[in-house]
């Protein structure tokens, strides 16, 4: 009777010790499932988070290929976005990491988007200052175009002026003379006869004139093709002009007869042609030929 008891109490044991194993591994199986999901789960928010900072550093190398104004801010934001990647990749995922992985992104996708609104309106700042200076440059180049137009217009106005106000002769003639012991000057035609060379001119009426004194010079070049006379040269600005004769006037606007008498050395005035030029300073204004037999 008692060896029976024991039997069934040992087979009630061994039943119950069956059923806990098979409890036990029942739960084991599904803990094991659930670890297997879990470890499944933050694989993919770990890979996902790669993900989010690898779009990150590219948005942001774009930014900063784009904008030269805030490259400096940029770089070191991406920086961080690098370091926390390099971070993510090397440590093997858990839940604590993650939710910490998460809030960083979180702050970074934050500070992007604070750095790109202020690049952007940077970007517009320089936008808008250089369409201004463009406008202040074409605006520039326009004054500067109509001053160099003025400049032109004034200095051709000068020069119409100056030319206007230039003087002038006319009726300008020249002739072999000899002067008598009197003192009378007579024409001649003959070379032999001829003692100097008179020119003679009217200075034309101009009110754009200034008044004053005014130095008239001639040159007399005899058909050796000399020049005769004093040969006194006189230095201007434009050059020297070297002279046979010349006389100081006073000019009042009006017209005015003016003589210049030559004198010639010996053998100067031979037979042939002669040319004479009027110079009123050193402009050439009249010039003139005539002939000795």
């Amino acid at each position: 009777m008692t060896t029976q008891n024991n039997n069934l109490t040992l087979k009630i044991l061994i039943g119950v010790l069956g059923a806990l194993l098979l409890i036990l591994g029942i739960f084991t199986y599904k803990f094991y499932n659930e670890e297997k999901q879990n470890k499944a789960i933050l694989q993919q928010e770990k890979d996902l988070i790669e993900s989010e900072l690898g779009e990150l550093i590219t948005k942001y190398d774009n930014a900063i290929a784009l904008n030269e104004v805030m490259d400096d801010h940029l770089l070191k934001a991406k920086e961080r976005i690098v370091v926390l990647l390099d971070s993510v990749k090397d440590n093997e995922a858990n839940l604590a990491l993650i939710s910490r992985y998460r809030r960083e992104v979180g702050k970074l996708k934050k500070e992007r988007d604070r750095l790109f609104k202020l690049a952007d309106s940077l970007t517009t700042a320089n936008t808008q200052l250089s369409t201004d200076l463009d406008s202040t440059s074409v605006a520039l180049n326009k004054r500067i175009i109509i001053s160099d137009s003025l400049k032109t217009q004034n200095d051709k106005l000068a020069e119409i002026v100056e030319r206007g106000s230039a003087l002038t002769a006319a009726n300008i003639k020249a002739e072999g003379v000899r002067v008598r012991n009197s003192g009378k000057i007579t024409s001649t035609s003959k070379a032999s006869r001829s003692e100097k060379v008179r020119v003679c001119f009217t200075l034309s009426p101009n009110k754009l004139t200034e008044k004053g004194d005014k130095d008239l010079f001639v040159q007399v070049i005899n058909p050796a093709n000399n020049l005769i006379g004093d040969k006194v040269s006189v230095n201007f600005d434009d050059g020297i002009l070297t002279y046979s004769g010349r006389n100081k006037v006073y000019y009042e606007n009006d017209a005015l007869d003016v003589c210049v008498l030559v004198d010639a050395s010996e053998g100067e005035l031979v037979k042939g042609n002669y040319v004479v030029n009027l110079f009123s300073g050193p402009r050439l204004i009249q010039n003139t030929q005539f002939e000795l037999k």
